[in-house]
């Protein structure tokens, strides 16, 4: 009788088992199924935040590090944040300029401005060049940090106003200011300093800059 009664039970058991040992084996099939999509979501993640995120690491003649310029993409256009450090102090052209080469000292390298629209250098004299920006006005710590909106450009790499275009483009300052109208370049005078604009390094799960 006693042994009977544990011939039910142990079949239960044998059964909850085999009960069990299905549902692991549905889990790692669901998870075998599920970790591709997910890493298709990841590199997704990774490609909208480095497309949307560039910086420019800027150093003057002698090759001494003097700031950083970050871009993002907004809807608006691209915002640049500006942070620089052991400039002489006084009003200074801030252009995009269209190749992403700065070899100093002159800083030449990086050519003219940007200027996908062929269009006549300076803000007071129509639309400008896709590079011309305000001048920066830099106080006697030769320290500033400033906020810029470019409409002008984009980091979408497939539209014709990219600053990711095959020559690459590059961040400048100036030594004198920008008068806004003179071709080809402001009468802004030697170039201080220069940074090559590259995309943001990717950070899986982090969201793009805003």
């Amino acid at each position: 009788m006693s042994a009977r009664r544990f011939i039910p039970c142990s079949r239960t058991w044998a059964h909850a088992e085999s009960i069990r040992s299905d549902q692991a084996v549905s889990v790692r099939r669901f998870a075998l199924a599920i970790s591709p999509l997910l890493l298709l979501l990841a590199l997704s993640a990774v490609a909208q935040s480095t497309d949307e995120r560039a910086t420019a690491m800027l150093r003057n003649a002698a090759g001494h590090d003097v700031g950083e310029v970050s871009l993002t993409q907004t809807q608006g256009g691209v915002l640049l944040k500006l942070a620089i450090k052991g400039i002489l102090p006084g009003e200074h052209a801030f252009h995009i300029h269209a190749v992403g080469k700065c070899e100093g000292p002159s800083f030449e390298s990086a050519g003219p401005h940007f200027n996908p629209g062929n269009a006549h250098h300076g803000i007071m004299s129509g639309v400008g060049h896709a590079g011309d920006m305000p001048n920066l006005h830099v106080p006697q710590s030769g320290a500033l940090e400033v906020e810029v909106i470019n409409a002008a450009i984009t980091l979408d790499r497939n539209k014709p106003n990219s600053v990711f275009h095959p020559e690459g483009t590059s961040v400048v300052i100036h030594g004198g200011k920008d008068d806004y109208t003179s071709d080809p370049a402001g009468n802004a005078g030697n170039r201080i300093a220069c940074g090559v604009i590259r995309q943001a390094p990717a950070t899986v799960g982090q969201s793009p800059a805003k």
